[in-house]
């Protein structure tokens, strides 16, 4: 026998403890979280590129661009970090366009180029730790 509720459990689960980790992260973890889910959003879109889901692509990519734009590039103190923050907004465009351009043309080459990106700006940021 089966039972429908127990995906929808864990989903809600995750849920949960998602919010729980984003209302007591501090600014430092939150800008951690931002990346962790950019990069799954890439990691989905490839898997989904490789099965063939052209809307589960898209979606993914999607929320990657959402995440980047909306979050990492937001996030930027365009007054305190001055030529830093200047390129880093440079970058996370980059980045989108690329991703635009691996939805258009399902281009492996590209997510993977993003994600290599933003897992080298996320070590950078791990390794500075919560002095900012």
């Amino acid at each position: 026998m089966s039972f429908g509720f127990a995906p929808r459990a864990a989903n809600a689960y995750a849920q949960v403890g998602l919010e729980t980790g984003v209302s007591t992260a501090d600014p430092h973890k939150l800008v951690l979280m931002l990346f962790e889910g950019a990069l799954l959003s890439i990691a989905k879109a490839s898997a989904a590129l490789d099965s063939q889901d052209i809307p589960g692509k898209g979606m993914a990519i999607s929320k990657a661009i959402e995440i980047i734009n909306d979050g990492l590039k937001v996030s930027l103190d365009y007054e305190a970090g001055g030529d830093l923050a200047e390129k880093l907004g440079a970058l996370y465009d980059y980045m989108t366009s690329r991703l635009l351009y691996a939805n258009l043309h399902s281009s492996r080459p590209a997510l993977d180029e993003v994600a290599g990106l933003l897992r080298d700006i996320k070590g950078a940021w791990e390794s500075i730790g919560t002095t900012v």
